[in-house]
């Protein structure tokens, strides 16, 4: 039996990464209209044939909220035009943060989203490291979770940086740093934010030792970037050398990159899961791709291999 064809498709969240995907992969990208009506409104339109194929459509959702929306979008056409099986490829899973409710009469936005992406026809998920991995319990179908981890080990392995010490930015992130600094084969510090008290100034203490050693910040979004930037103060008045931080989804908004810019932070590590589009990123930041890590995932889905050996 003929094996159904790979298709891959782009949204406008992220061309620049879908098209490295598809090189990687050996498939040109579909051809895909998307379009903006006057009032905002978005129109899709596959201008191939993907009758019977194993579609994978690229589409961080990052925001504007217009992203997602044109995921939804893209998807209800791929299923309309009778595509076997329709992937849902996102670097970026957004509104992933809002994943609890810590409050009263607030969304499980996370949950919300999961539902609409099922929804609108999607047969299967790829992410790259969630917020919280328990995420992955959101979806009703299968999810396939990778992880940048591979592409900063070998970064810094090539950086052969000495007395290093790998240090999770938040206690939510301890999982995360301990991972990294085992591939890395050095010891693991913690950043503990706390408050002493109603309005009073947030107080960073440094669980471990790093005086002395150079240091590599790991976490998972990096948003406006006070909290990587109070950590770095910290570690620098605990006798830090030079502060590496690698994140993996870019997200940057408002003072972000002012901020890290005129920090301690020696190098601002982020991976490509966000396009920065015409925003030029100051000598302190560099992008590594993703493209590999999705490209064979979608290889081996697409042959009916094991995605788990990406991580062995």
């Amino acid at each position: 039996m003929m094996q159904n064809a790979l298709k891959i498709i782009s949204g406008t969240s992220n061309l620049p990464l879908a098209q490295r995907i598809s090189q990687y992969c050996g498939v040109p990208l579909t051809d895909c209209e998307v379009r903006r009506f006057a009032d905002g409104e978005v129109k899709v339109q596959i201008n191939q044939n993907v009758r019977g194929s194993d579609l994978f459509i690229i589409q961080p959702t990052n925001p504007p909220a217009e992203n997602l929306f044109e995921l939804l979008i893209m998807i209800d056409a791929a299923r309309r035009a009778s595509a076997k099986r329709i992937t849902a490829v996102m670097p970026y899973y957004g509104y992933a943060r809002q994943d609890r409710k810590d409050q009263p009469r607030v969304p499980i936005t996370a949950k919300l989203v999961a539902n609409l992406i099922t929804v609108a026809g999607a047969d299967r998920i790829i992410t790259m490291d969630l917020h919280a991995a328990q995420l992955q319990g959101y979806f009703d179908i299968p999810h396939d979770h990778l992880y940048a981890g591979k592409t900063f080990h070998d970064y810094f392995r090539d950086k052969h940086l000495s007395n290093l010490v790998a240090v999770s930015a938040d206690v939510g992130s301890i999982k995360m740093a301990r991972a990294f600094a085992k591939e890395l084969k050095c010891p693991l510090a913690i950043v503990d934010k706390r408050r002493e008290g109603a309005n009073e100034a947030e107080v960073m203490n440094i669980i471990g030792d790093v005086e002395g050693k150079n240091v590599i910040i790991r976490d998972d979004i990096v948003d406006t970037a006070g909290t990587i930037v109070l950590g770095a103060d910290a570690l620098k008045k605990h006798g830090a050398l030079d502060i590496y931080v690698c994140v993996t989804h870019g997200v940057l908004s408002g003072p972000a990159i002012e901020r890290i810019q005129n920090s301690h932070i020696s190098e601002m590590i982020i991976t490509d899961t966000i396009e920065r589009g015409s925003l030029h990123l100051p000598s302190k930041f560099t992008v590594l791709s993703t493209a590999d890590v999705f490209g064979e995932a979608i290889r081996r889905i697409w042959h009916e291999e094991s995605v788990s050996k990406l991580f062995d």
